[in-house]
């Protein structure tokens, strides 16, 4: 019997701040070249600390990316973060499978921060003993899970992958520069309103943690500090020149959150290492829309004494210069990383 092809899924990634689409094509030695990569702003009252509170205005400004882009694929997936999901590594006695199968919403209820019936249940078993076996469980609430997959019907579109956006980012890592045997790093992505934190070591993935600090906290330093209204606090932080201002007064602004910033860090750090057996991070990545804020990553080096990189999920996938000016990947490739782990994977996965 001939095995069916693989179809390939566009990661829609649908962040606080901006829609995200990456669709790429598997080729030979599971290599991949770049199809579509687009990245749209979205005003800030249309999602709110990870509620969709506008889905026509996040639809508009999706559908508006896909038309534009030439999106023809309908296989399409979705990131969830936030306090709508949860992420546990549990102890069971020992079953098989199939026990497992039956049993796990029940093995599961008592370590969810939500009503287990209100909510999507995944699972892996990572570990079997005698007595035993450690299973990683993931769960989302179904209300959640519903208003991100019907922006993707709305589109004329399949949703055929939830994902979770630890995993979506450690999945462009893997990727792009493998999965670290000998040191222990941190994925961080930094978002508008959330940061990811991934923690691997030898292989695995051994802490997840979403924190309420990303680039909306940057924002409003430069809104309460130069009195200037949102739009313009996003300007400055990004660069632009904005009446009078000097670069002098935002860096120490900027410099002062990233300290911030780098201190609940330390405290979430801090607690990976009461609850495992390492007692450093050796290695940060950055990625997310804000990764690239002005001595970001600077401060986090001088804080914490280890490298600091900067994610480029697009590092070992193929693209055309003349599709994708290497100029626009780089400034937005950190901003990509969810949408690109997405899109590394394939329907079924």
């Amino acid at each position: 019997m001939l095995l069916g092809k693989k179809k390939n899924i566009v990661g829609l990634d649908i962040g606080s701040s901006a829609v995200k689409l990456v669709e790429l094509k598997g080729g030979r030695g599971g290599r991949f070249t770049l199809v579509h990569a687009g990245l749209a702003p979205l005003s800030p009252e249309a999602i709110v600390e990870g509620t969709i509170m506008d889905s026509s205005l996040v639809v508009e400004v999706a559908g508006r990316l896909v038309r534009e882009r030439g999106v023809r694929n309908a296989n399409f997936g979705v990131s969830l973060a936030g306090m709508n999901v949860a992420i546990r590594k549990i102890q069971v006695p020992a079953m098989s499978e199939a026990e497992l199968a039956e049993s796990i919403q029940w093995e599961a209820e008592q370590y969810l921060p939500f009503d287990v019936n209100d909510a999507n249940l995944d699972y892996v078993i990572l570990e079997t003993g005698a007595e035993s076996m450690t299973v990683l469980v993931v769960a989302a609430k179904k209300e959640r899970v519903a208003d991100y997959t019907s922006i993707v019907t709305q589109l004329g579109k399949t949703p055929v992958l939830v994902d979770l956006d630890v995993f979506a980012v450690q999945n462009a890592y893997e990727y792009n520069y493998g999965l670290p045997e000998d040191r222990v790093v941190a994925l961080v992505n930094v978002g508008a309103y959330l940061t990811n934190l991934n923690i691997l070591a030898h292989g695995q993935s051994l802490f997840w943690r979403d924190i309420v600090f990303g680039g909306n906290n940057f924002t409003e330093a430069i809104q309460r500090e130069l009195h200037v209204t949102r739009e313009q606090a996003e300007a400055i932080k990004t660069g632009e020149r904005v009446g009078d201002v000097s670069p002098q007064t935002v860096y120490g602004i900027l410099n002062a959150v990233a300290q911030d910033f780098a201190e609940e860090l330390k405290r979430t750090f801090d607690f990976f290492y009461t609850t495992s057996a390492h007692d450093r991070v050796e290695e940060i990545v950055l990625s997310g829309g804000s990764a690239q804020l002005l001595n970001l990553d600077q401060v986090l080096k001088d804080r914490f004494s280890v490298p600091v990189e900067i994610m480029n999920p697009f590092k070992e996938i193929t693209y055309s210069e003349a599709e994708f000016p290497p100029e626009w990947l780089n400034r937005h490739a950190p901003a990509m990383a969810v949408a690109v782990g997405m899109a590394l994977r394939t329907v079924g996965d």
